[in-house]
């Protein structure tokens, strides 16, 4: 496992999830809901943050490493899937929006990781309808874990609203991929 700028700044946001999720559940006085809200959306931010740069550092200081590219989508589940599932015990995500994400997620990962070993994985890169899902719920994840007016703003509510579009959205960029990949699932599965 090379260690190197870009893979360090993944492991930090892999590190940063049992902190991220500890928040919660500190005794309360520790931490007040609001405080907590607070905390819990910054260091989702933080990592988030770490996601924008590791990629990009990784090509501009020649260190991309095949572990690299493994483990970066692995990070950014594992910290979506427990900004999720602390949103639904939280009572602001619904749990099918979750299911939703969440499932989406571990299908299309398991996909590309067959079309990988058939050597096919060009026709399930990244699209720009799976960009548009990442941003809408990368902004309405820390919107639903601050949760608070700002500037008159009820920004739960708009929360809510990008998380129902990235659900939507979600399900549209699965039915795309596995439309992509259904020539080979269909011819494979035949032989």
């Amino acid at each position: 496992m090379p260690l190197n700028i870009p893979n360090l700044l993944t492991w930090t946001r892999i590190l940063l999830i049992p902190l991220f999720v500890g928040v919660f559940y500190a005794p309360g006085h520790l931490f007040p809901e609001p405080e907590q809200n607070l905390i819990a959306t910054v260091i989702f931010v933080i990592a988030a943050i770490t996601d924008l740069f590791d990629g990009w550092l990784a090509r501009k200081l020649g260190q991309t490493t095949a572990f690299g590219a493994f483990l970066d989508p692995v990070a950014d589940k594992l910290m979506v899937a427990a900004a999720l599932i602390v949103l639904v015990q939280l009572g602001r995500v619904d749990a099918i929006i979750a299911i939703i994400i969440i499932g989406r997620e571990i299908t299309i990962s398991a996909l590309r990781e067959w079309m990988a070993k058939i050597g096919a994985s060009r026709n399930v890169a990244v699209s720009m309808l799976g960009k548009f899902k990442t941003t809408a719920q990368m902004v309405a994840i820390p919107m639903l874990l601050y949760a608070y007016p700002i500037a008159g703003m009820n920004v739960q509510r708009l929360g809510t609203w990008l998380i129902q579009a990235a659900a939507a959205l979600t399900l549209w960029s699965m039915a795309y991929y596995l439309k992509k990949a259904w020539p080979e699932i269909t011819e494979r599965s035949a032989s």
